[in-house]
């Protein structure tokens, strides 16, 4: 199994949050099960003031490029994508259209 870490601002507007985190503690089926069947097995999201960070951990059937074809042919995860953007935005760096920045990781204890 792989890790995955992720990153992205939310609008940084405490009732905006609020509503964000509102949605994510009953995400939509369809979300959900884009998600199990594109083989994240875990994910979580934690936030500290606008800045989140998502961790995946996956399946060896995961890539991203899966992953991103299988959602933008899937009307209700574009609806889903498209309600979020309300409350996130860009990172510094990002490409027009990117939303969740993949972290690098720089050190690991075992």
């Amino acid at each position: 199994m792989r890790t995955y870490c992720l990153t992205l601002d939310l609008i940084n507007d405490p009732e905006l949050i609020r509503e964000y985190e509102k949605y994510h503690q009953k995400i939509w089926p369809e979300v959900y099960a884009s998600i199990k069947d594109s083989g994240i097995e875990k994910m979580q999201i934690y936030r500290f003031a606008n800045r989140l960070m998502m961790t995946m951990s996956v399946n060896d059937a995961f890539s991203f490029e899966y992953k991103a074809a299988k959602d933008a042919a899937n009307e209700r995860v574009q609806e889903w994508e498209k309600l979020m953007w309300k409350y996130q935005q860009a990172l510094p760096g990002a490409k027009p259209g990117e939303k969740w920045m993949l972290m690098n990781l720089i050190f690991e204890l075992e």
